[in-house]
């Protein structure tokens, strides 16, 4: 027997969903089983507790730390804690100095280190180098060969920058031991300075300050590509610079790209350490440099985090670090999940007492939207270290509403149908047609207001806005390749499709009489009496009053109206009485 086009359709839409059902549950069972995740959620802050750290700001002598400061700080705090992947962190200012950063679970040495690593980022060129392995008496050099000032410098890569001072200082220089040390003095930014790299294990003698980090507008890492576009096969880091980083750095490409050796180098400093110092092949002209070398994907994404969050106007040391417990708690976690289940319940009864037995189509959508948003936080939590707050468990309630609402303009479009003397089969069709842009619309709202919230807002605000986007997302998928499909196979059964009074979809409790009423009988045209008047007037009055008889009625044998067909029935009662009134005015007339 062959399949008709809505039931082919149907399968196909009840398939996907299974693929995707099967594909996001065998995901979670693969981390759950290689010991990676669990099957619960991660939970933030509020809910399960975490790490609490108070960053002390590092200061020469009497130095107040401004306001600004500490605010730039906690916004760019923030921004790299984020970018790790942590979420529901709380960034606050204590007493008008510290820094106190909350987070759930036990950061990583990786978050630590990066939370820690707040200090102004600076380019400067290299003007001379050496191995950290390299013995005092195998790079020493005889004084005539120390290099002396003999003018003042040109730029920042001139070598009469080194003094013959600073060059026995460099020799000197025990990288190992001073990086060791827990506070170092921060470099004046017009004058050269001794550095480390740790990377490679060279020291460098560097020139001022050319580019300051707060110059760049983004960095980010992804394969290395040539000049004709194919890929490398070799990880590499983009950065960009604003308009005023690209003028300053496309005048130190210039400069570097003709120098050789050590000079050819320019370093980038973060807290007086070198984080990368590579070479410049080619003029950057545009602000957009791309550094490569010898990283793994690790290494390249761990550069770019410090290269877009690095620069801070003041560094920070941790001063303590405890754990905190829960702000909430398991209690108000268990009293959210049991005011989520009483609004499904509320929903489920709704469903059952207005749409009988297509109720149930409802509740298994819910169920199904239910089991969907589960495994994506679960897989999310896994994978981008995702947690759910109480926020979000109150955006996921929010959207039982919701996600209901988009079942019912579905429903009502099909009883719409239905009442104009259509058979079900095709007011599932038509409905849909009709419903699917309501629903589409609908949807790009929430979805729009929870991308605007999600990006306005901070802390548990957004845990809200991420929870109800994704129940949205999570709405749209049930409703096509469940709702619609299930209500597409119904339709052909003979218990919906005959309209059985527990169905909820009977043509009699929906005031409609089928233009066919079986036994060869039809429903009786509406006829136009012949008058004086206009015929398409008195056409339009006849009709108005047989749809008030046919409204009267279904009323008088107790069957409820919509408020749709109230309205109507209220309009077709003023069309009667003015074309009554007319009709006895033109007989006076007469």
């Amino acid at each position: 027997m062959a399949l008709t086009q809505p039931v082919r359709h149907a399968r196909a839409g009840l398939t996907w969903l299974v693929v995707i059902l099967v594909a996001l549950s065998g995901l979670l069972t693969a981390g759950v089983l290689t010991n990676q995740t669990t099957w619960a959620p991660k939970l933030a802050l509020d809910l399960e507790g975490g790490t609490q750290m108070i960053l002390a700001p590092r200061v020469q002598g009497n130095s107040q730390v401004s306001q600004d400061q500490l605010d730039q700080a906690v916004e760019i705090i923030r921004q790299r804690v984020d970018g790790t992947g942590v979420s529901e962190a709380e960034i606050t200012t204590q007493s008008g100095r510290n820094v106190v950063v909350s987070m759930p679970g036990t950061p990583d040495t990786k978050t630590r280190e990066l939370i820690q690593a707040s200090a102004n980022m600076e380019f400067r060129p290299v003007i001379t180098g050496a191995a950290w392995t390299a013995t005092p008496e195998a790079s020493r050099t005889a004084d005539k060969d120390i290099p002396a000032p003999t003018a003042e410098p040109k730029n920042a890569s001139d070598t009469n920058w080194v003094s013959k001072d600073l060059f026995k200082k460099f020799e000197a220089y025990d990288c190992p031991t001073e990086l060791a040390k827990p506070e170092r003095p921060q470099n004046d930014p017009t004058k050269p300075a001794i550095t480390c790299d740790p990377n490679t294990q060279y020291k460098y003698i560097v020139g001022p300050v050319e580019v300051p980090g707060t110059d760049i507008s983004n960095a980010s890492f992804g394969m290395a590509s040539n000049s004709q576009g194919m890929s490398t096969g070799q990880w590499a880091v983009n950065l960009e610079f604003n308009g005023e980083g690209a003028t300053k750095f496309r005048q130190v490409t210039e400069r570097l790209v003709a120098a050789t050796g050590f000079q050819n180098q320019f370093a980038i400093l973060l807290d007086g350490t070198v984080l990368s110092a590579p070479t410049a092949n080619a003029v950057i002209a545009d602000g957009r440099a791309q550094i490569t070398g010898s990283f793994t994907e690790e290494s390249a994404r761990a550069l770019s985090e410090q290269l877009k969050y690095g620069a801070l106007p003041i560094s920070f040391e941790i001063q303590s670090e405890q754990q905190i417990s829960a702000t909430l708690g398991q209690d108000q976690l268990k009293m959210g999940l049991i005011a989520g289940l009483i609004g499904l319940l509320l929903v489920a009864i709704y469903s059952l007492f207005q749409y009988r037995a297509l109720g149930f189509v409802t509740i298994a959508s819910l169920i199904i939207a239910g089991i969907l948003t589960y495994l994506a936080i679960a897989i999310l939590g896994w994978l981008q270290n995702y947690r759910l707050s109480l926020a979000g468990v109150a955006g996921i309630i929010v959207a039982i509403g919701l996600t209901a609402d988009s079942f019912i303009v579905y429903f009502e479009r099909v009883r719409d149908e239905l009442r104009n003397g259509r058979p079900l089969t095709a007011a599932v069709e038509t409905g849909w047609d009709r419903a699917r842009r309501t629903i589409l619309a609908s949807k790009a709202v929430n979805l729009l207001a929870a991308v605007v919230l999600y990006i306005v807002a901070v802390g548990n605000v957004r845990g809200f806005a991420f929870t109800l986007g994704l129940t949205a997302i999570a709405d749209l998928i049930v409703v096509f390749l469940f709702t619609h499909p299930m209500l597409q196979l119904l339709a052909r059964t003979n218990f919906f499709g005959n309209g059985h009074r527990l169905s909820g979809m009977d043509p009699r409790l929906l005031g409609a009489e089928p233009f066919y009423k079986g036994a060869g009988k039809f429903r009786e045209p509406v006829t136009v009496p012949a008058g004086k008047g206009s015929s398409e007037d008195d056409g339009a009055a006849s009709v108005a009053k047989e749809s008030s008889r046919k409204a009267r009625g279904a009323a008088t044998n107790g069957e409820r109206l919509t408020i749709a067909e109230r309205r109507r029935l209220q309009e077709n009662q003023s069309a009667s009485a003015t074309s009554d009134h007319e009709s006895g005015k033109g007989a006076d007339n007469a």
